[in-house]
C-alpha cells in the first residue's frame, strides 16, 4: 500500500498550545494515594511524594494538570484538604464510595506540581457549593497576602501566590451520576456568577465551563447552547468529555471500527465547535470560545471488576485498565486528532495520569509504563511549535460505524524555534505494510534526527512484563522527500532538521 503526506509550511492549522497535552490528577482509586503520595515508600522524599512517579511524569512533559476531580469535585470541600495533617477531617467520597483522608490536598498537589514541571487546571465545585467558596479558592491560591485566605496560605507554609491560570468551573454538571446535577440553565446560571466573582480576585484568569459530559447525552447540542447563552461573556473555553472501548471482542473485525474511533472524536469536535460559533455570530461579537479537552482516553477494561469493588475503602482499586497494543494504536490517532484540530482546541487533558485509566502505573516498590505511555510521550515531547495541514493520499476502509476511515493517520508539526519538524504516522492497516512517502514543499531538510517505530506486539498484548518499547525506524531524506516504510499496526515517528 502507498500513501502520500504533502507538507506546505505555509498551510498552516495553528500554532500550538502545549496545553493541548495535558493531563488529569482526581482523588480516586489509587491516582494520588499509593499512586503520587506514598509516605513510607522507597522513593519516597520528605513530604511523601514518590520520586520515581515524579521522574516518569517528567518523561512526559506533561504540561498542565488538572485537579482534584472529576466527579470527586462535586461533593468536595477544598478547605478540609488544607492546614495540619492532625487537624484534617476523614469523610466519605460520595462520588466514588469510598473513604477521603484529605491528607493530600490542594498545598500538596501544588508542591508535587513543581517537582514535575507542570501548572495547575484547577476545578471549583459548583454543584454542591457555589459562588464565595471559589472565589475564595482563588483568593487562597492568587492573592498575594493581607486577606483571610491570603494569610491562611501564608500561614500553611506557602508565602508565595500559586497564579493559577486556568480554572474549570465544576465538571459533568449534566451527568446524572454527579451530585448536584443541574439543568442547563441553572448551571450557565451559576458558571457565569462564580466566573464574575472568580475574575473580580484574579482578572488574569481563564475560565473553563462544563460542555455535555458525553455527544451521547440526550441534551447534547441543547446544552451548549443554552449554557453559553447564560455564561458566554465570562468564560473562555467550553470542555468536552470523550472515551472510547473495544466493546466487541467476540468480533475480529472490530478492530478496523475500534482503530477509526478517531473519525467520532474529530465530528465532536467540529460539532462543538459549530454550536460555538453560532452563539458568537448571534452575539454579533468578536470573542471566540475554543475548547478544552479535559477529559478523554480508552476506558473500559476495568468495568467489570470496578462493579465488584466494595464501597468505603481508602484508595481502593479502582479504574485500573491495563492497556493493550490496541489502544496505544488509538490513543496515537486520537492524540494526531487533538493536533488537526489544534486552532480550536487549546487544552486537553488525558485522563488520567497515574493508576486510574493511566499512563504509569505502581506498585509499592516500582513504576511500569503501559502501551499507551510511547504515543502520548513522543507527542508531547516532540509536538512542537505549527500544525501542518496534512494533505494525505491513502486508501480508506468502511467500518461497522465509519464509512471511511483513512488508512494512515497523519500530521507533521513545524518547532521554528528548534528547527525541527515530526511527523507522526500511523498505519492502521492490519495486514500491508505502507510506502510512506512525505512531499516537503519550500522547506529545506538537512538530516534525519530521530525515527523510531512502535509495533510487533499482539493486539491483546500489554506491557506489565516490561518489554514493549520503541524500534528504530528506517527514514531516508532525499531533497524534498522523506520516505518509510511502515509496518502494519504500527505507530512511528520521524524528526526532521530543517533550515
Amino acid at each position: 500500500m502507498k500513501a502520500t503526506l504533502k507538507l506546505d509550511p505555509s498551510d498552516q492549522i495553528s500554532k500550538i498550545d502545549e496545553r493541548i497535552y495535558g493531563s488529569f490528577i482526581e482523588q480516586l482509586g489509587r491516582a494520588v494515594y499509593d499512586g503520587i503520595y506514598q509516605p513510607g515508600q522507597a522513593t519516597a522524599d520528605k513530604n511523601g511524594l514518590r520520586k520515581d512517579v515524579i521522574e516518569a511524569v517528567k518523561k512526559l512533559n506533561v504540561p498542565i494538570i488538572r485537579y482534584p476531580g472529576g466527579n470527586f469535585l462535586s461533593q468536595y470541600k477544598w478547605e478540609d484538604g488544607i492546614g495540619p495533617k492532625d487537624q484534617r477531617p476523614t469523610k466519605l467520597d460520595l462520588a466514588w464510595q469510598t473513604i477521603e483522608t484529605n491528607q493530600f490536598g490542594l498545598d500538596e498537589f501544588m508542591t508535587w506540581l513543581d517537582k514535575v514541571g507542570a501548572k495547575a487546571n484547577m476545578a471549583v465545585n459548583l454543584a454542591t457549593r457555589g459562588v464565595l467558596p471559589a472565589a475564595a479558592l482563588v483568593e487562597y491560591c492568587n492573592f498575594p497576602k493581607g486577606s483571610y485566605w491570603s494569610d491562611m496560605r501564608r500561614k500553611n507554609g506557602h508565602k508565595k501566590p500559586y497564579n493559577i491560570k486556568t480554572w474549570c468551573l465544576g465538571n459533568e454538571m449534566d451527568g446524572p451520576w454527579e451530585i448536584g446535577q443541574m439543568n442547563a440553565h441553572q448551571y450557565g446560571h451559576i458558571a457565569n456568577e462564580a466566573g464574575k466573582a472568580m475574575r473580580r480576585v484574579d482578572d488574569s484568569i481563564e475560565l473553563v465551563a462544563c460542555g455535555s459530559s458525553s455527544m451521547d447525552n440526550p441534551t447534547f447540542g441543547d446544552w451548549e447552547r443554552e449554557v453559553l447563552d447564560e455564561c458566554y461573556d465570562n468564560v473562555d473555553y467550553l470542555s468536552l468529555h470523550r472515551y472510547y472501548g473495544f466493546y466487541n471482542d467476540d468480533d475480529p473485525n472490530d478492530l478496523a471500527n475500534y482503530l477509526g474511533k478517531n473519525v467520532d472524536l474529530n465530528q465532536f469536535i467540529k460539532g462543538v465547535v459549530a454550536i460555538c460559533d453560532a452563539e458568537k455570530a448571534k452575539r454579533k461579537t468578536k470573542k471566540t470560545i475554543n475548547l478544552s479537552m479535559d477529559e478523554w482516553n480508552v476506558w473500559y477494561h476495568s468495568n467489570d471488576q470496578d462493579a465488584k469493588t466494595k464501597p468505603w475503602q481508602k484508595a481502593p482499586h479502582l479504574l485500573e485498565d491495563i492497556y493493550d497494543f490496541e489502544d496505544a494504536l488509538l490513543v496515537g490517532s486520537l492524540l494526531i486528532t487533538l493536533l488537526k484540530n489544534s486552532d480550536r482546541v487549546k487544552i486537553a487533558c488525558l485522563a488520567q495520569l497515574v493508576n486510574v485509566i493511566a499512563p504509569i502505573m505502581t506498585d509499592d516498590k516500582k513504576v511500569w509504563y503501559q502501551s499507551i505511555f510511547y504515543p502520548y510521550m513522543q507527542v508531547s515531547n516532540y509536538g512542537k511549535g505549527i500544525a501542518l495541514k496534512p494533505n494525505v493520499e491513502v486508501p480508506t476502509y468502511k467500518s461497522r460505524e465509519f464509512d471511511a476511515v483513512p488508512y494512515l493517520d497523519t500530521i507533521a508539526t513545524f518547532d521554528k524555534q528548534n528547527g525541527e519538524m515530526t511527523i507522526f504516522a500511523e498505519n492502521k492497516n492490519q495486514k500491508e505494510t505502507m510506502d510512506f512517502v512525505t512531499s516537503l514543499r519550500d522547506i529545506k531538510a538537512t538530516k534525519v534526527i530521530e525515527a523510531t517505530q512502535f509495533y510487533g506486539y499482539g493486539v491483546k498484548e500489554d506491557n506489565r512484563d516490561g518489554k514493549m518499547k520503541l524500534r528504530p525506524l528506517k527514514a531516508s531524506l532525499d531533497e524534498d522527500k522523506v520516505s518509510a516504510e511502515l509496518q502494519p499496526l504500527s505507530w512511528n515517528m520521524i524528526r526532521i532538521k530543517v533550515k
